[in-house]
């Protein structure tokens, strides 16, 4: 889902397309500049200009090594391959052209003057085929792919497209597979698919290595317009959120993802002092807990209601003996301000997390580097019945071991274990066939129903 942002702002998340090649790049100020490729190119301009615009790479005088690039928006990005080849002719086969490499007649330096003095990417082209003396003797097929080839070594168009999910996984996937979990766009997809998330209900997610690629997939299908939650656990200090943040969206939208230390919220959902946690650990009898967790929280709870006794004794002695303006410095009412005007945002969303854990969620997906087992058993009672839970990893093994405990168990149904095996393919007229370029297996994923 889109952002309602349509031009480009200081700050943003952008995508850099130049022909097929897209790059992910944060327009951090004015001054912000991007490098594709040997090519260096200034930002400056493309500031409040509507997303999807067409620039062109004006050169200027740059770094050594570097070609420096203003951009300056247009209209005419029309490619000229028809018409050179139709003045040029073809020939009917190529079994008489040799690759020898006396073919062009220019040299590397006389080509590298062309691109300093020349406008345009299609006039350099244009020198380099008439300089060629076996084009025109090429089949119009040959010559067609021998001009595409040079278009895309002296494209002068960049276009600044607003990042999506698709977008954004394709170029992290690309780049390093590892860094998201192998997780490939199909891959992504399904998990989407079978956890049914959508802008209703509240979801829990367990993600580790991905990049934030996974929460900012199920934030996405949230939306904008929705009270649906997503309670983002994750293994570290601080969640992973590259992806979540390249997407642009409000920080209403933002807000919604509540990212919490799995551990963390865990011991305080059980183990807490705050007392609608404890309460509702106590009065739900959901949640299994051993003598050992429960005089732990009833031990913890008498201090907790004498305390908020006191505070309500002590503000009521003070209203009678009409002496509002002095209160002791040891009363609870002193030590209660700064104890909330301190509370630090771990804290706070720790809370949010457990409210809504304590209401259960509709769907659970993990997406782990670490063994799930006792993940999942930690978060399985958080779900609501008949609800899916979706899990993501790369080795079949781990999760058919997995596969096994949950069938022992008995508490999900319908159990399956699902690959994808995605092949591209290139539609052209009497050229159709799959990529010779491909990727193998996108990682496996288990999924089922929660049974009560």
């Amino acid at each position: 889902m889109e952002t309602t942002i349509d031009t480009i702002s200081v700050g943003d998340y952008i995508v850099l397309q130049r022909q097929k090649y897209t790059k992910l790049h944060k327009f951090n100020s004015l001054d912000s500049t991007a490098m594709l490729g040997k090519d260096l190119l200034e930002l400056r301009n493309i500031e409040s200009k509507p997303y999807f615009t067409t620039f062109k790479m004006v050169p200027k005088n740059g770094a050594k090594g570097k070609r420096a690039n203003t951009l300056e928006p247009c209209t005419d990005k029309s490619a000229f391959t028809e018409n050179l080849i139709a003045s040029k002719g073809s020939g009917i086969d190529n079994r008489n052209i040799t690759d020898d490499g006396s073919s062009q007649s220019l040299t590397p330096d006389e080509i590298q003057k062309l691109r300093d003095e020349c406008s345009s990417s299609s006039e350099i082209v244009s020198q380099i085929v008439e300089n060629s003396k076996t084009f025109a003797s090429k089949t119009e097929y040959s010559q067609e792919k021998y001009l595409k080839k040079k278009e895309k070594k002296y494209f002068e168009f960049v276009q600044i497209k607003r990042p999506n999910i698709r977008t954004i996984a394709d170029i992290m996937y690309r780049q390093s597979a590892d860094k998201i979990y192998g997780i490939r766009m199909d891959q992504l997809s399904q998990l989407l698919s079978y956890s049914g998330v959508c802008g209703v209900g509240n979801y829990l997610l367990y993600e580790s290595g991905t990049n934030g690629l996974v929460p900012a997939a199920l934030l996405n299908s949230i939306g904008s317009d929705t009270e649906a939650k997503l309670v983002h656990m994750h293994p570290g200090n601080v969640p992973q959120r590259q992806a979540l943040l390249a997407l642009n969206l409000k920080q209403e939208q933002l807000s919604r993802c509540v990212s919490v230390n799995l551990y963390s919220v865990l011991r305080q959902y059980y183990q807490g002092t705050e007392p609608v946690v404890t309460e509702t650990i106590l009065e739900s009898g959901k949640h299994k807990l051993n003598s050992d967790d429960i005089d732990e929280i009833n031990g913890a709870q008498p201090a907790k209601l004498l305390k908020l006794d006191g505070e309500a004794n002590g503000r009521d002695d003070n209203k009678a003996n009409g002496d509002d303006d002095k209160v002791n410095e040891n009363s609870p009412e002193i030590n209660k301000k700064p104890a909330a005007a301190n509370k630090e945002q771990w804290m706070i969303d720790n809370e949010r997390a457990c409210v809504i854990l304590k209401d259960q969620v509709d769907a659970l997906v993990i997406c782990a580097k670490e063994h799930p087992s006792t993940i999942l058993k930690s978060l399985l009672p958080f779900v609501k019945p008949s609800r899916p839970i979706v899990i993501y990893n790369t080795s079949r093994e781990i999760l058919a071991e997995l596969y096994m405990e949950m069938k022992s168990s008995y508490s999900v149904t319908n159990l399956k274990i699902t690959s994808n095996w995605m092949r591209s393919y290139q539609i052209l007229p009497n050229r159709t066939h799959p990529e010779i370029n491909m990727t193998g297996n996108s990682g496996f994923l288990l999924t089922g129903y929660t049974v009560r």
